[in-house]
């Protein structure tokens, strides 16, 4: 098999638009994220992420948050990384947006299991941060998984994980919420907030965070 480096190297970006021009066969595409597109590699169990040109920098960041987490069972194990690119477990299963977009229950347990996976990280010396529902995994065997750990460093406090949990409790939970919200309404309340269109301090309008 080509190295990583190689698969790696044969993903060309439009580096103005961000667009995907070509990837060597061995690549699935498995999604794109607001730096990078992320790939299954054909006959194995990991995922190569191939940062945008202008991102190319959150590479190394993001490798040694890995590192720093290696051993930990919430978190892919780091295989390889490069100038772009990183290599880590393949996660099969759904991320928590969507379970809330297909209208699979989300469980007071898994919420406390994503904290437990947080104060995990906390305990080693990181502050997790950017926390969203793209970002948060259940996998096929019903364990929590986080990816996209390039904030983990960042000395700022990020309180939209706490933010997502009070939606979670005041409204999700309620008999009477919805548990399937369409994919385009989460796009679209997300899309509002980042504008500050939405005041986000208010607890009612917490739940714009399940976009996010």
């Amino acid at each position: 098999m080509k190295s990583y480096r190689e698969l790696a190297n044969s993903v060309i970006i439009d580096s103005r638009k961000n667009i995907l021009m070509d990837y060597d066969d061995l690549l699935e595409l498995a999604g794109e994220g607001r730096s990078a597109f992320v790939f299954r590699i054909k006959g194995t169990d990991k995922a190569i992420k191939v940062f945008f040109p202008a991102f190319t920098h959150i590479a190394q960041e993001e490798s040694e948050i890995y590192k720093a987490l290696q051993g930990d069972p919430y978190y892919p194990v780091l295989y390889d990384s490069g100038t772009n690119y990183l290599v880590i477990d393949y996660i099969r299963g759904l991320t928590l947006f969507q379970c809330i977009a297909r209208g699979i229950p989300v469980t007071p347990e898994k919420i406390r299991e994503i904290d437990k996976a947080l104060n995990s990280a906390r305990k080693k010396g990181l502050n997790p941060s950017d926390i969203h529902l793209r970002n948060i995994f259940i996998t096929a065997e019903g364990q929590v998984k986080l990816i996209d750990v390039a904030r983990f460093r960042q000395t700022k406090t990020c309180s939209q994980w706490n933010d997502l949990k009070m939606a979670f409790y005041k409204y999700y939970m309620k008999p009477y919420f919805p548990k399937r919200i369409p994919e385009m309404l989460l796009n679209t309340i997300a899309a509002l907030y980042k504008k500050n269109l939405i005041p986000g301090m208010r607890i009612k309008e917490k739940l714009i965070n399940w976009g996010r």
